[in-house]
């Protein structure tokens, strides 16, 4: 028998080392989450000054918050190049957990070069030890990825793109000349969704992901 129960919509939280981080690596799925009833909030690390003016930063990050639909911004307070590994992280990420408790987490995958990326998800694994789904995402500076889930963002792509073009003192910053972030974040969508078997996709790799088979 088909349950006739109305669902609560889920509440989904990611989270970023700087500006901008959270839009390159899961954008497009919460675009999705969101068009789809469900409850967004982000936490970002960093105002992002070691890239850039941090009032400006912030400015546009909670621009763009506002493209993904998310109801609200949290800041971790730490210095640009300076999150921490350890207990001073792990705290501050707990406390977000327990204020949103999520369905679903979001965040950078350990194995990256940027020491910000690698202390945020590290300390995410310990903080998310009783949250059932925990994802890690990718960006410009993770290595080793290999993702086994896969999102369909072909009808978010753009409003994605329209998200990362928010950060605009961030867009042209990729150490590659002629190449925007825009750039390669589409390039990114399209060979995710290669592998995915789709025209554009976000993957990602699970530290824990429950399958719900419903009654």
């Amino acid at each position: 028998m088909r349950s006739t129960n109305v669902k609560e919509p889920m509440r989904i939280l990611a989270l970023g080392a700087h500006p901008d981080d959270i839009e390159v690596g899961c954008g497009g799925t919460l675009i999705k989450y969101a068009e789809n009833g469900h409850r967004i909030f982000l936490m970002v690390m960093t105002q992002g000054g070691a890239g850039g003016n941090t009032a400006i930063r912030r400015r546009e990050q909670e621009q763009s918050a506002k493209l993904l639909q998310a109801e609200e911004v949290f800041w971790g307070g730490y210095e640009d190049t300076e999150v921490p590994l350890g207990r001073d992280l792990i705290q501050t990420v707990e406390g977000i957990v327990r204020k949103i408790e999520p369905h679903f987490i979001f965040v950078h995958y350990h194995d990256d070069t940027h020491q910000d990326h690698r202390h945020l998800a590290m300390s995410t694994i310990t903080a998310t030890r009783y949250t059932k789904n925990v994802l890690f995402y990718e960006g410009p500076t993770t290595q080793n990825f290999a993702p086994t889930v896969f999102v369909d963002i072909q009808q978010a792509l753009d409003r994605k793109i329209q998200a990362l073009e928010a950060h605009a003192s961030q867009v042209k910053k990729t150490n590659i000349e002629g190449i925007s972030i825009a750039d390669l974040v589409r390039s990114s969508a399209h060979f995710r969704g290669i592998q995915g078997r789709v025209r554009t996709a976000e993957g990602f790799l699970p530290l824990r992901l429950f399958i719900n088979i419903g009654m």
